[in-house]
């Protein structure tokens, strides 16, 4: 139970730097990380998002995301922790790696 207190703790203003600094595809925006990814095409930008469902669910935390052709946003913020979280930072990473 402690890992999950920590893991939906907001972090601080430092905190949220510092781990940006390991994400260099994301930015942030307000209380959220956004990450703008280009493909060729539409089914190949569909095809990405099909690949994040898996670790989005075994996460247990899921990403907003926006789609156009040839382009997805992807936006994390933990919504009931009313900012950015562990868990936030931990699937930035795993999406980086898609």
């Amino acid at each position: 139970m402690a890992r999950n207190v920590e893991m939906n703790s907001v972090l601080s203003a430092a905190e949220i730097q510092t781990r940006l600094l390991r994400l260099p595809a994301w930015r942030l925006d307000g209380q959220a990380i956004v990450c703008d990814r280009r493909f060729a095409g539409f089914p190949e930008a569909i095809a990405f998002l099909d690949r994040l469902v898996e670790p989005a669910e075994v996460a247990g935390h899921h990403p907003d995301l926006e789609v156009s052709y040839n382009r997805v946003t992807i936006r994390l913020t933990t919504h009931d922790a009313g900012g950015l979280t562990e868990k936030d930072f931990a699937l930035a990473e795993t999406i980086s790696q898609l």
